[in-house]
């Protein structure tokens, strides 16, 4: 059996969705390894530092509780990087890898540059061996990227480079990592590649059944995670695809949701349809893979992965479409209640949310928008607005003109309450599937509504029968 090092300290760079519940997961489960948590924003780390847990930078249900069991006691958020790098015998690189907004590869290829500047942070300062564990979504080969650059260093330190990318679904994944699917890790296959590996079998194995680790070369697991999440993706805008269909036949989304899924060669997961599905990985990733595709002259394989994105897209459009259309044609100077901002229920994560692109959509046209999201900050949503205006990516955004800060924040309004949102508004439109959306008085907020009241649930969270009874004028995903 291939020897292990022993592991005593871990430094992970990046503390985002990724690496700040990944190492409180492994913290609360290896008392014995002390892991410390770094990022150059002083305001992120001081959030996983306060004391009101309310306070952490990222919600997830149930995250408040590890962190409070471990941090102090073996869990450290700080940001003195060279420090925690200059300990530490193995370091995961968990920092964001966005899609390029400029230059060769602009809107698919992966933005590696921090990746980079963590390699050569990595190589300056170590002193001793070093196991990297990439843990950021990367595309194939960067681990052969790492390798050139540490190993330039001429100080005589060596560097093992695993993969061992994260299969998290935000809103579960404090329950992903105590039961994850399947942990991946790739590692060269020499024997110091493998006993590297080793070393971080030995710390999953703490709590992970063996079983449940799988171990591949490093460029297997590196393209697995975009092909799992290309995979995924490919599910939701397929039943979103058939979503039209049944829009136009008289057929119901959700009725064939459950006939087909009930097929044990297709399976039930990822075949809700809504208005599009979000988050950091999804487009992202397939963006990166047909990159790659291009790159290696596979033009029919990239095509085909492309038109995943283009499918969702149209989603997107098709439903802020169908709310102009709906309210005669013109939705200017109208008051559009949003209920939801976060691109899914139980997250704080607003990346690439099907919200921000249909309220562009909108303002386009010069809506007036009311947004409540139970989670999401005014900051952060005039955040995502402004990002949008200045990094038009997508086969629809493109089409818009760029709008000023100014006019948007003149036409956008945050609330802390929903009924104050959607109150004399000719529309609400449900973007996120938060559960508390069911609990609301709908008899109360018809009454307030401007008539008729036109209610677009994007994620098919209410009954349409029981708000018809009500009074309001029902739209909904895949249902004729």
């Amino acid at each position: 059996m291939t020897k292990a090092r022993i592991i005593k300290n871990i430094c992970c760079i990046g503390a985002g969705y990724v690496g700040g519940p990944t190492m409180a997961m492994i913290a609360k489960k290896c008392p014995h390894i002390n892991v410390t948590v770094v990022d150059l924003n002083e305001q992120r780390i001081a959030d996983w530092n306060d004391a009101d847990l309310d306070k952490l930078p990222i919600y997830e249900p149930g995250l408040a509780d590890v962190i409070a069991e471990a941090r102090g006691r073996n869990l450290f958020f700080s940001t003195e990087v060279d420090k925690a790098i200059d300990e530490a015998q193995m370091i995961f690189i968990s920092v964001n890898t966005p899609t390029k907004t400029y230059g060769v590869g602009k809107g698919m290829a992966a933005d590696l540059k921090y990746i980079e500047l963590c390699a050569r942070q990595i190589a300056r300062v170590s002193k001793d061996d070093k196991i990297i564990v990439e843990k950021s979504t990367l595309p194939v080969r960067t681990a052969e990227a790492l390798r050139t650059i540490l190993n330039s260093t001429g100080n005589g330190v060596n560097f093992q480079i695993l993969s061992s990318p994260e299969f998290l679904a935000e809103g579960t994944a404090v329950s992903d990592l105590y039961a994850p699917d399947r942990v991946l890790i790739g590692g060269e296959d020499t024997e110091e590649g493998q006993s590297a590996v080793q070393s971080l079998v030995d710390i999953y194995t703490n709590w992970v059944p063996l079983s449940n680790i799988i171990t591949t070369r490093v460029w297997s697991s590196e393209l697995s995670k975009l092909t799992a999440n290309a995979f995924l993706a490919q599910r939701v805008s397929s039943i979103n695809a058939i979503s039209a269909l049944c829009e136009k036949t008289g057929a119901d989304v959700d009725e064939i949701s459950h006939a087909i899924g009930a097929d044990s060669r297709i399976g039930s997961k990822f075949l809700k349809s809504s208005v599009g599905f979000g988050g950091s990985c999804f487009q992202k990733d397939i963006l990166n893979l047909v990159y790659l595709c291009q790159h290696f002259n596979l033009p029919e394989v990239a095509d085909y992965w492309a038109q995943v994105i283009k499918m969702n897209d149209f989603q997107k459009h098709r439903f802020a479409k169908n709310i102009i259309d709906t309210l005669f044609n013109t939705v200017s100077g109208k008051k559009i209640a949003f209920l939801g901002w976060s691109f899914k229920e139980d997250t704080n994560d607003t990346r690439e949310t099907a919200a921000l692109y249909v309220a562009d959509e909108l303002l386009q046209d010069r809506a007036e928008i009311h947004i409540f999201d139970p989670k999401v900050t005014k900051e952060q949503i005039f955040a995502d607005l402004e990002y949008l205006q200045t990094h038009r990516i997508g086969q629809y955004v493109e089409q818009g003109e760029v709008m000023s800060m100014d006019e948007i924040r003149s036409l956008v309004t945050i609330h802390n309450d929903p009924y104050t949102a959607m109150k004399s508004a000719h529309a609400v439109a449900i973007l996120t599937e938060w559960d508390e959306f069911k609990t609301y008085d709908w008899n109360k907020v018809y009454n307030e509504m401007l008539k008729p009241a036109f209610l677009f649930d994007g994620r098919n969270v209410l009954s349409k029968v029981e708000l018809e009874k009500i009074g309001f004028k029902v739209y909904n995903i895949g249902k004729g």
